[in-house]
């Protein structure tokens, strides 16, 4: 879950080579949201041909991103129905 990730984040240091392809897939997602900055390698070879891109470089936190964390670390009934969701699909089979 991106949000679990952000928080994460916070206790790394910066900048952070990314390259598992769910920890990619989680900083694509905070960048668009513009909870963190960061480059992403491109996810088209030079043929134009699509493929998920491979790395990434988180280099900060911006300030909505910091207002996140502290929104989830200072509701903790709202965090703890997050991670109960959290826990429930990744027991749930898959629908697919």
């Amino acid at each position: 879950m991106p949000l679990f990730y952000l928080l994460s984040l916070q206790y790394v240091a910066l900048p952070k080579v990314v390259t598992r392809p769910e920890d990619v897939q989680h900083v694509s997602v905070l960048k668009a949201t513009g909870l963190i900055e960061a480059e992403i390698a491109p996810a088209s070879d030079s043929a134009g041909k699509y493929n998920v891109a491979r790395t990434a470089t988180v280099t900060r936190i911006t300030e909505d991103g910091m207002a996140e964390i502290n929104k989830m670390l200072n509701e903790p009934r709202r965090m703890s129905r997050t991670l109960q969701m959290s826990r429930n699909r990744m027991r749930s089979p898959s629908l697919s």
